[in-house]
């Protein structure tokens, strides 16, 4: 029994050292850390850097907008202890309203910590800071205000619980210069922290108190990557620990709580006072404590302008966090806090930590998200520039080009009114429109639009309005269209038939006979068609070959070619069939009678198995790589054609992991059921983030021990059967239930995440495979080092934390 535990871990390590491997050969570009996004605004597109004095990824901002210009600041601004993040800004000369795109993995309903940071650093040489406003969403969030020193930076931040799956955050011209910004930062938080009764929470303050370090604590000390500022109040002293602080649920860093104020004097009251710029704004304070010395009583009352604020007296823990705050927002001009020792108190009163934050209500409404989702496939599949940005119908002052909305009170707005006429247009007409359940008028006129009118358009039962005019459709028009254009619910336009249905009208009289005469004309014309085909059969195959044999110039002869009657001689005359293909059957042969190989041959009536011979071919052909299987060769005899790659006589990956007996060739290529990119339904292409997603399947696959999509009739994707177990935080029956709970939680955790960002529907959310490398390697470290701890009866293990540096604007 060890010694197959031992068989099944070293297994383990196997596929996850091929991984790392493998993933070297894949370049894309997008990012996570802990769901994290992290933004360097204005350096170049596919950039990527680890920030050094946090340890973050930061990527471009560029698949996240479509417009501004990217701007790197003066030369006399640039030291070495600016933060990096801070070199370059995009900014936003042209257009009122200019937006970032943010969609979280999580998704709706969970909250967020959004920053943005603006660094100006003299970057247009007019020595003049602008100001203009922030959005989040559809609602005004903040205004970044002009700065009077070229060297200081801002910071915006909100805490936010989304709506809807999109996040939009824009710059908005006020008239006052133009919008720039230097980074975009979004951090998940525990939905149980921060709740307000009403709105999000803009910060303010964030203090740690007893603090003398010149340095911002954030990431690598804050697991939510909070920003936090040193400060001492006159007439108080510090104290301090090396021992670490254990977290509540609002996990302050431990760093921060193992310093705190407390009074000179020691039966004086900690008395701090703070004033608000605006009477009716509306705040929250968290006070954050710890006790930092053993076996002494200390006890205090916290009062607010001379009343008791919280009704019991605060006893601080001995090195663990309480947090003490109110559940409804304060609204004063001036806030006066004073903590005071109790008469059972030893000790005078501590505080280690301080959060101030603003209410921020967000009262519009954004589109509906299956609206969103529509019109950003419609978008990526039509590759249409126009300047649609941030939300399609909200506010209404910036409602999109071509657009018109729904609203009312209680709903969010939806899209009921579509113009993409003299868009470019081309191929057929997106199914994506199929969500667009409320549209009423659709004009698709004068671009190039091919194929059939699809019949998806006659389930829009809003549509009040269809222009099909100036394109290239084919085929007949659905008929519940016409019929719809008849009885006057729909205003249907199409090329020679104006707006009326093209079968004319006729009499009734005549009705009867011109039927009976359709149908036997129609009968008549399908007869001729099937003697024209026997007939014709040979031509049509002529014809097949001599267009095979044009277009497989593509394939370029980079290796041998075999003839039919030497794939006959290889096979036995196909006798050994060892799987299926996506575009034909494999047997099993041998080249020079002991070279294993295995024969992929194309069916003769699959012409989309024709196309993903062209694509493997050419991928076995162009890729090279140890973990790869191996092109010997290819026939193309007329309509026979064939791939010939070496055989894997141990099985392949599906084996591994089932553990089944018996031999299998893989026949996985691009474009299986289950291993696609989403996107590719969208753009008609792949791309090198097609790659990363069925890299994560695959990495799924080989956690869970489970295929892609499972046989029989249970149709659930494995992306979804593994969300829906991380959704209820049950990691452990994820893992192939044969590893017997025998793995690290934590390195199981980071694996998981890892998969399930590189499958996400959003090609522009997937991470880099540098990233993918860097985090399957850690994973693997955790797990031998795991292992090796066991293997010498040690328990004990040590997480190491980087430790921020971060100045104001330092490194």
């Amino acid at each position: 029994m060890k010694n197959l535990k031992r068989m099944k871990r070293f297994l383990k390590y196997l596929l996850f050292a091929f991984l790392c491997d493998f993933a070297f050969t894949i370049v894309v570009h997008a990012q996570v850390q802990s769901g994290f996004i992290s933004l360097d605004c204005g350096i170049p597109e596919d950039s990527n850097y680890t920030d050094e004095s946090t340890g973050l990824i930061y990527t471009s901002d560029v698949a996240y907008i479509d417009t501004g210009e990217s701007k790197s600041i003066s030369p006399e601004l640039k030291s070495n202890s600016l933060v990096q993040q801070f070199l370059n800004v995009r900014s936003f000369p042209r257009g009122t309203r200019n937006c970032y795109t943010l969609r979280p993995v999580q998704g709706k309903g969970n909250k967020y910590l959004i920053r943005a940071r603006f660094f100006y650093g003299n970057y247009d040489a007019k020595n003049k800071t602008p100001t203009f406003d922030l959005h989040i969403g559809v609602d005004f969030w903040q205004t970044v205000p002009a700065l009077n020193d070229l060297s200081l930076a801002w910071r915006s931040e909100i805490i936010h619980n989304p709506t809807t799956d999109y996040i939009h955050v824009c710059l908005v011209k006020t008239g006052d210069g133009t919008p720039f910004i230097s980074a975009l930062e979004l951090r998940p938080l525990n939905n149980s922290i921060y709740v307000t009764k009403s709105g999000s929470l803009s910060y303010v303050e964030r203090w740690d108190l007893g603090s003398t370090a010149e340095k911002y604590i954030r990431y690598g000390n804050d697991v939510y990557d909070r920003i936090w500022k040193p400060l001492v109040y006159d007439n108080t002293t510090s104290l301090q620990t090396d021992l670490t602080i254990e977290p509540n649920r609002f996990q302050p860093p431990s760093i921060v709580m193992s310093t705190a104020l407390t009074p000179i004097a020691a039966h004086d009251p900690l008395s701090f006072t703070w004033e608000s710029n605006n009477s009716t704004d509306r705040y929250y304070f968290y006070m954050h404590f710890a006790e930092l010395q053993a076996n002494q009583t200390r006890e205090f009352n916290i009062y607010l302008n001379g009343e008791l604020w919280f009704d019991e007296p605060v006893v601080p823990r001995y090195l663990h966090t309480t947090t003490i705050y109110s559940r409804l927002p304060l609204n004063h001009q001036k806030y006066e806090f004073s903590l005071n020792q109790t008469n059972n108190s030893i000790l005078p009163p501590i505080i280690n930590a301080i959060e101030i934050y603003n209410v921020t209500q967000l009262l519009n409404s954004q589109t509906n998200d299956n609206d969103v989702d529509a019109i950003v496939s419609i978008k990526l599949m039509y590759g249409l520039t126009r300047n649609w940005q941030g939300d399609p119908c909200a506010p209404k002052a910036y409602v999109w080009e071509g657009f018109n909305c729904s609203y009312d009170a209680f709903n969010p707005p939806r899209i009921i009114f579509l113009n993409l006429s003299s868009s470019g247009l081309t191929g057929n007409i997106s199914l994506a429109i199929s969500n667009l359940t409320m549209i009423q008028s659709l004009d698709l006129s004068n671009n190039k639009l091919t194929g059939q009118v699809p019949d998806f358009l006659s389930g829009l039962a809003a549509l009040q309005v269809l222009n099909l005019k100036g394109n290239n459709f084919t085929g007949p028009i659905p008929v519940e269209l016409f019929e719809r254009s008849k009885n006057g619910t729909l205003s249907l336009s199409i090329d020679d038939c104006g707006s009326a249905p093209c079968n004319k009208k006729k009499n009734n009289v005549v009705v009867p006979v011109v039927s009976s005469v359709a149908a036997f004309f129609a009968v008549s014309i399908a007869i001729l068609a099937v003697l024209w085909t026997i007939k014709k059969r040979k031509q049509v195959v002529t014809k097949v070959v001599e267009e095979t044999n044009r277009n497989d110039r593509s394939l370029e002869f980079k290796k041998r070619q075999f003839t039919y009657s030497e794939v006959l001689t290889i096979t036995n005359n196909f006798q050994r069939v060892v799987g299926k293909g996506g575009f034909g059957t494999v047997y099993h042969g041998y080249v020079e009678d002991t070279n294993q190989v295995a024969v992929k041959m194309l069916s003769s009536s699959s012409i989309q198995g024709y196309k993903e011979f062209q694509a493997e071919a050419n991928l076995l052909m162009s890729v090279h790589h140890k973990n790869l299987t191996s092109l010997v060769g290819y026939c193309i005899e007329g309509t026979d054609m064939g791939i010939i790659y070496e055989y894997m006589a141990n099985g392949n990956l599906g084996r591994h992991l089932s553990a089944e007996d018996g031999t299998y060739v893989s026949t996985i290529i691009a474009g299986t059921p289950g291993y696609l990119d989403p996107q590719y339904y969208i753009s008609n292409r792949f791309t090198e983030k097609s790659d990363v997603y069925s890299f994560g399947i695959v990495l799924l696959e080989i956690i869970t021990s489970q295929p892609a999509l499972p046989k029989g009739n249970d149709k659930t994707h494995i992306i979804q059967w593994v969300s829906s177990m991380v959704h209820q935080g049950d990691v452990k029956n994820i893992v192939d239930p044969r590893l017997r709970g025998d793995f690290d939680v934590n390195s199981v955790w980071k694996a998981v995440e890892l998969a399930m960002a590189c499958v996400s529907h959003t090609s522009t959310r997937r991470p880099t495979m540098n990233y993918v490398v860097m985090e399957l390697k850690e994973c693997l470290t955790t797990e031998k080092t795991r292992h090796e701890m066991e293997s010498t009866d040690s328990i004990e293990m040590t997480h190491m934390s980087l430790e921020s540096d971060l100045l104001p604007l330092a490194r």
